[in-house]
């Protein structure tokens, strides 16, 4: 199964670079499971001609993406989300829970320790 084109959008107009509109949605969509585990990417270039954008791109945002762990390229057959997604998912959820309980026994309130993790991942 494939990803429509259409599930992504370029805003011209944004802030954001291209390959990161492209890269943070794909993401969201690994994230809140709209793209399962097994479901095959477009190609960089056809994804990239759907979308107005050069190869270098789309291909700068697949390499984050599997940077991250989210897809995994697998030679001609093509870019597909990754199983390791999932792991990671599981793997921030312990983390935050060592936190969640590192700030409990510092006795730093929720919102402070909201605050540091806000600041942190900026």
């Amino acid at each position: 199964m494939a990803v429509p084109a259409s599930l992504i959008t370029i805003d011209a107009g944004s802030s954001l670079p291209p390959f990161e509109q492209v890269r943070s949605q794909l993401a969201r969509q690994i994230s809140d499971r709209t793209l399962a585990v097994g479901t095959r990417l477009p190609t960089v270039r056809g994804l990239a001609t759907e979308l107005g954008l050069a190869a270098n791109t789309v291909a700068r945002a697949y390499r984050e993406l599997e940077e991250a762990g989210l897809v995994e390229t697998r030679g001609r057959a093509g870019t597909f989300v990754s199983a390791l997604g999932e792991r990671s998912r599981v793997a921030l959820r312990q983390a935050a829970a060592e936190y969640a309980a590192t700030a409990h026994a510092l006795g730093i309130g929720v919102g402070e320790a909201l605050d540091v993790v806000r600041a942190a991942l900026r």
